[in-house]
């Protein structure tokens, strides 16, 4: 199975992005992964924020194709444990998805065409975080999932 995470924008902070990184190759040694960034919509401020969810729906649809599972980073998803979102991963890597897409949103999050073509939804936190910060706890919690998966030292419970 191959991971892909797409993200809307890039992220300019520097520190954050050597983190994300550091934890994108960590995560290499366990499964393909992908951080894929889609563009920010141009003249975004002069879009409402239905047409601008409507443009990053379209974007972000265009990326996946139809044997992809989708699952979306959404406020309103289902929390998971770090021990029990490692036995998700499991369970998708032993249904034989070829690709699991993760997708974080732009600001308003997702259009109604993109919840629509979604297999899932997962919220890290009830916790509102900046869409940058949510890529490293992301990708960080990839990481623990598959050292929880492997029995490795990394998670402490």
């Amino acid at each position: 199975m191959n991971i892909k995470l797409l993200a809307i924008g890039k992220t300019d902070n520097k520190a954050l992005q050597s983190l994300i990184d550091d934890y994108t190759k960590r995560l290499s040694f366990y499964i393909k992964f992908d951080l894929e960034i889609i563009a920010d919509i141009k003249n975004a401020k002069n879009l409402s924020e239905i047409q601008q969810k409507e443009k990053e729906g379209e974007l972000i649809l265009s990326k996946i194709t139809p044997t992809d599972q989708l699952i979306l980073l959404d406020e309103n998803g289902k929390n998971f444990p770090s021990v029990a979102f490692s036995e998700e991963l499991q369970k998708k890597m032993n249904s034989g998805i070829k690709t699991l897409v993760f997708v974080i949103g732009g600001p308003y999050g997702f259009s109604e065409t993109v919840y629509a073509k979604a297999q899932g939804k997962i919220s890290l936190s009830q916790m509102t975080f900046s869409h940058q910060m949510v890529r490293l706890f992301f990708i960080e919690q990839l990481y623990r999932g598959f050292t929880i998966l492997k029995n490795e030292p990394y998670h402490h419970q």
